[in-house]
């Protein structure tokens, strides 16, 4: 019926330690990218927009829209 002698200071410490732990490996996917990394992505990003805008059709400009 009796359970274990738990020290609640030592708990507390170990929950805290166990969140930080947590948060700071969340933050290494997030932020923890190389500047090679981010100039890739960004590259990717602009090939991918000018590719896109490539594929668009010029539209008319003036009165005769040809409607």
């Amino acid at each position: 019926m009796t359970g274990d002698v738990v020290n609640l200071r030592q708990f507390r410490k170990q929950k805290a330690r166990t969140e930080k732990d947590r948060t700071a490996d969340q933050n290494r996917i997030s932020f923890g990218r190389t500047k090679a990394e981010k100039q890739l992505t960004q590259t990717l990003n602009d090939k991918a927009s000018k590719t896109l805008d490539q594929g668009k059709r010029e539209q008319p400009v003036g009165p005769d829209k040809g409607d």
